[in-house]
């Protein structure tokens, strides 16, 4: 089969299956390099390890010993993506209190200094700080209510973070203001196969159940830990394999510090709690996972595990309300025999000419924080198969609303809105919050979700703009009902906003409000405690309310 620089005869240039920061990112990629693209997710955008994230683009100090190269290519991505979406990152400093008493503990400290001097090399990388050395009456200073018995001092280090969710729309968005095509709640069942070339895919969607095939030139496996599946789609059984490892983080109803806090959990792994926008969020274990990846259970033993942990540091953490716990599959490179924590982190592209089949490849492997040069390196490889030689852009062009720093007090004015309103906006949205506003006119300034708190007008953005289809996926990417409420006193005026635009009826809309509601009771099930309890009578009361059974 010849290949022929954009065939119009062909649906598209490319297929991508799967909407994670691989999938949106090579999609985009690809999109600023004149291919038209389709990205096809079975879900929504950042259903899978992406939106369930720790929400950092790291430098890793954790792979420095074991795999440098990725703590570099993560300090590296880190800088280029402060530079393309300055209104989504946020500085995180860390916190690591040291314990002990011997001399071995006096050792480790004195190591840990050492670790950390070589990881500053990197820091410039990313426009981090250097690790500070904390004295223990310091390290009280900046942490208050930290533990203060044998503490030997503590070591400071500086990442950043992002909220995965918005990092996954801004690639797809900026796909689609390419020539890009984005397909939500689609799964594939096929990859399309001729004369040992893919040629498209059969897809069908999932909400109306319609079942169509698309031709392409290329297809590209990003699905993550899905992907030893969605090779079998092609006749590739047993030929991609992966290791995914279950990441289970907690969220808590308010900060319980102003920086983050490294420890070690009861098996000497290092887990951490940091402040996250109006909550705290706690993690991450980190387990081989072979249960259904679109529906990964949290156990009430894995919260344990990580409250206990950082409360052997930070006592105070019993006093929050856990509101909810967030489960992914790490699409960790495949090795047998090695302890999850000791699996690389490195990434990996495919090519399935190997396997007999051309124009298919599988991305594997990888994190967030360096998934836009994993994208670059997939896309150096499809384009010139395809006879298109334009080089990567997406280090130096702006994500859509990156493009300059918007002053938020002087947008709050304008537009009448809270300060803290125009500030979380702008944190999603950049430069396209005055966007948003403006095509939401006076009745968008309505807060659907004071704790967030979320405007009317966003909620229609994100439906118009951004591909949401239900409720959820309004909530995924507004943080809508992620509050201590849970939704209940959010859903329901969301749903009547979105199903406006999106034609529910009023039994839809009632079934949208539950299904959001449902699904954030069900992330805290695990986690109930006293406090918790109490405000699930008030949730379990609007659930019946809306005629569902709680």
């Amino acid at each position: 089969m010849s290949i022929r620089a954009n065939d119009r005869s062909y649906d598209c240039d490319v297929v991508i299956i799967g909407g994670g920061v691989n999938g949106t990112g090579l999609a985009r990629d690809l999109s600023l390099r004149g291919l038209r693209t389709l990205l096809v997710e079975r879900n929504d955008l950042a259903f899978g390890a992406s939106g369930n994230s720790s929400g950092m683009i790291h430098g890793g100090p954790r792979y420095l010993t074991t795999h440098p190269s990725v703590t570099r290519s993560s300090c590296e991505d880190s800088g280029n993506i402060q530079r393309i979406a300055p209104h989504m990152i946020f500085r995180v400093p860390f916190v690591w209190p040291i314990y002990g008493q011997s001399f071995f503990d006096r050792l480790r400290f004195e190591a840990y200094d050492a670790f950390f001097a070589v990881y500053d090399q990197y820091q410039p990388l990313k426009r981090g700080k250097r690790h500070a050395r904390l004295t223990p009456d310091e390290a009280l200073k900046v942490v208050p209510g930290l533990v203060s018995d044998k503490l030997l001092g503590a070591m400071t280090f500086d990442e950043w973070g992002i909220n995965g969710a918005r990092l996954c729309n801004a690639n797809a968005l900026d796909a689609r203001e390419h020539g890009g095509s984005v397909l939500l709640h689609t799964s594939v069942e096929k990859v399309l196969i001729e004369d040992g070339v893919a040629t498209g895919v059969r897809v069908r969607d999932r909400l109306t159940g319609e079942t169509r095939d698309i031709s392409a030139r290329a297809v590209v496996n990003a699905t993550g830990a899905w992907s030893p599946i969605t090779a079998g789609f092609a006749g590739l059984e047993g030929r991609v394999k992966v290791r995914p490892g279950k990441g289970v983080h907690l969220m808590l109803d308010r900060p319980i510090t102003d920086v983050a806090v490294m420890c070690e959990a009861i098996d000497g792994r290092s887990i951490f709690i940091e402040p996250w926008e109006n909550t705290s969020l706690i993690g991450t274990t980190d387990d081989d996972t072979y249960a259904n990846l679109d529906a990964l259970p949290v156990t009430s033993d894995e919260v344990r595990y990580l409250v206990q942990g950082i409360e052997r540091v930070l006592p105070r953490v019993r006093e929050a309300r856990i509101i909810g716990t967030t489960v992914g599959a790490r699409p960790t490179l495949y090795a047998w025999g090695k302890l999850e924590d000791a699996l690389s982190r490195e990434h990996e592209v495919l090519d399935h000419a190997r396997d007999g089949v051309k124009n298919l490849w599988s991305m594997i492997g990888g994190k967030l924080a360096s998934y836009r040069q994993f994208a670059e390196e997939a896309a150096d490889l499809v384009a010139p198969a395809l006879g298109v030689g334009a080089r990567c852009t997406t280090h130096t062009a702006p994500l859509p609303g990156g493009d300059a720093i918007v002053d938020v007090e002087t947008l709050a004015a304008r537009f009448d809105i809270s300060h803290y309103a125009a500030l979380r906006l702008v944190g999603r949205h950049g430069t396209r919050a005055e966007r948003v506003l403006a095509e939401g006119g006076k009745a968008g300034r309505l807060v659907a979700c004071t704790t967030e708190p979320v405007l009317a007008a966003e909620v229609r953005y994100v439906v118009t703009h951004e591909g949401a289809r239900t409720l959820q996926d309004v909530a995924r990417r507004t943080n809508l009902a992620y509050g201590p409420c849970g939704g209940a006193e959010c859903a329901l005026t969301a749903a009547l906003i979105a199903g406006e635009l999106l034609g529910w009826s009023a039994a839809e809309v009632r079934a949208q409000a539950i299904d959001l509601i449902m699904a954030r009771k069900r992330s805290r099930l695990p986690a109930i405690g006293t406090a918790q309890a109490r405000s699930e009578l008030v949730i379990d009361a609007t659930l019946r309310g809306l005629g569902a059974v709680a």
